[in-house]
């Protein structure tokens, strides 16, 4: 029963991740709770970085703080207008570049990069095999309208967690024909989250 209790301690002080890794695989994990950041707009962000390489990742996020690049919306698409720029990404017609979101997860990147180090990790060879964005408890505030009534004013923040693989982990993966692996597959070597068909 102290065994158990110990566990359950330490795996609150860590924080739980939605996928279990073996203890000893070649792989790292970051992650962030209660960002000030719109879940909408991170949610797309990860789903266009996911299965891209350390390396790669980072440049997309970068070119897209520079509007060299720009996100697909794909799911949260209301009010999302359209541009010239998704052509490039299959099954899209309306993009944004959500800056904020770019920066947050460029953080949590480089946080990554950083306990690969730690482990012994080669860093060029890390893929970003799972990475997800959930909703945060919403903040509240409030806004003044007119003839004396107040409207909420709620901000939408978000918990994110993700874990990066070296290669030939990712490639053990695929054989094994899991789930979702074929696609996580197409989108890292047609990059920037497109799709294949």
């Amino acid at each position: 029963e102290f065994d158990r209790g110990k566990d359950r301690l330490a795996s609150s002080r860590m924080g739980k991740y939605s996928v279990d890794i073996p203890e000893h695989s070649k792989s790292c994990k970051a992650r962030g709770s209660n960002l000030r950041v719109h879940y909408k707009n991170t949610h797309e962000t990860a789903e266009a970085i996911k299965g891209l390489s350390l390396t790669r990742a980072q440049k997309y996020l970068r070119d897209v703080i520079e509007h060299k690049d720009a996100i697909p919306f794909r799911k949260h698409m209301g009010g999302v207008g359209r541009k010239a720029q998704v052509k490039k990404y299959k099954g899209a017609t309306q993009c944004r570049w959500p800056v904020k979101s770019c920066k947050f997860l460029l953080d949590l990147l480089t946080n990554a990069e950083s306990n690969a180090e730690i482990n012994s990790l080669d860093t060029e060879s890390l893929y970003i095999t799972h990475i997800q964005v959930n909703r945060a408890p919403k903040m509240r505030r409030r806004t003044y309208r007119a003839h004396g009534r107040i409207n909420p004013y709620m901000s939408s923040p978000c918990h994110v967690e993700m874990i990066l693989s070296e290669k030939a982990e990712k490639d053990n993966v695929k054989k094994g024909e899991s789930a979702g692996s074929n696609t996580v597959a197409r989108r890292a070597t047609q990059g920037g989250g497109g799709f294949s068909e």
